[in-house]
């Protein structure tokens, strides 16, 4: 996985906001979405997809996630809840081309659904959040904004992602305790869990790293930078990173760590293009795999929520590319015929052209 981890920290770079405002992604989700589009793509839209991602082709990106779809059940006494859904959204009278319906069946959770995007688009999302918030567990209940749909919108590739563990030693709620921290803003105080006991810990670099383990093969890894966190985390690469998670050894560790709950949301366009994605959202790009009609992505849009508790963490993320046809066959302006004057009107049979009535009409009133 140590593409998927470039991958990551190299996005998260370009998408995170200053660092004085809290944030929260997930590359598993924004990975699974970007995987199917570029199992949709062909030509350099595809290759600029799979640069991205640092892998060679779409079934690499599917492989190295799917095996993270599905936790051991085992390492604590509730197991582990994990829901992905991977789901192409099509209009009715889009073609969709059968090799790439079979291909989207190898990956976890997938799902072809229709929806009304050019006649009903307001109906079609609310159908795509409703979906979203299902596998969600209402923890993303709009993924998709009033407007993000229109009657141009024909298509949409959407991840969604749920997972809740619990640690394989639950933090004692009765200690927990208001503790300070030094925020961007000034020191305040917190609700603190403690624990003393045998942890993975590292410290390299610059950074401390310590091991939470969670049921189902889960663990979380909490990174303290020694120094300012706006000053260490633009300075820390995927090399940087794996060489501090492999340095991590058991030790016995007295953690103080705040409980949290730390949702976000962003347009992902802008930093895949700082990622060298661009063709994907012109009309030059090549949806040519999944259809035969001229496709680009209008937008990438992923919402993320983590929570972090005595217990263990929940966490919900979903993300969707939008899909429009480039090539719109729009109506000419209708010819105006106004009616003002006298006129005959005819009634006919159309096939035969016998005439049932024929009539002049100088005054309506």
């Amino acid at each position: 996985m140590t593409e998927h981890l470039d991958f990551s920290l190299a996005l998260h770079h370009r998408l995170a906001p200053e660092a004085n405002r809290p944030f929260t992604w997930s590359p598993y989700s924004v990975a699974s979405a970007l995987g199917l589009a570029a199992a949709a793509a062909g030509g350099d839209t595809r290759a600029e997809l799979l640069s991205a991602l640092r892998a060679d082709d779409p079934e690499a990106v599917r492989e190295s996630l799917s095996a993270a779809a599905e936790p051991s059940g085992t390492g604590s006494a509730e197991p582990p809840v994990l829901a992905v859904a991977n789901t192409l959204w099509a209009h009715d009278e889009l073609p969709v081309r059968e090799t790439f319906l079979r291909s989207l069946k190898e990956w976890p959770g997938s799902a072809v659904r229709s929806a009304p995007f050019r006649t009903a688009p307001e109906r079609a999302r609310q159908l795509i959040n409703s979906d979203v918030a299902e596998t969600t567990r209402d923890l993303i209940p709009e993924l998709l904004e009033p407007g993000t749909v229109d009657a141009d919108t024909v298509a949409a590739l959407v991840n969604a992602l749920y997972l809740k563990v619990s640690w394989r030693e639950a933090f004692d709620d009765h200690v927990t305790a208001d503790r300070p921290f030094r925020a961007p803003a000034g020191e305040r105080t917190v609700p603190t869990m403690t624990a003393t006991r045998r942890l993975g810990y590292a410290a390299a670099g610059g950074w401390q790293a310590v091991s939470l383990p969670a049921a189902g093969g889960v663990e979380a890894v909490v990174l303290l930078p020694d120094e300012d966190l706006a000053v260490a985390e633009p300075r820390l690469g995927d090399t940087e990173l794996r060489t501090l998670l492999a340095a991590v050894r058991d030790e016995r560790v007295e953690l103080f760590l705040p409980r949290f709950d730390v949702s976000s949301d962003a347009e992902l366009n802008a930093p895949l293009g700082e990622l060298g994605v661009h063709k994907l959202f012109t009309p030059a790009a090549d949806f040519s795999p999944l259809t035969d009609a001229p496709l680009k992505i209008s937008a990438i849009v992923h919402q993320a929520v983590l929570r972090v508790d005595e217990s263990g963490l929940e966490g919900a993320a979903a993300t969707a590319a939008m899909m429009r046809l480039t090539a719109i066959v729009r109506e000419p302006d209708p010819i105006r015929v106004r009616v003002d004057r006298p006129f005959l009107f005819l009634v006919r049979h159309r096939e035969s052209g016998a005439i049932y009535f024929l009539s002049r009409v100088v005054d309506p009133s």
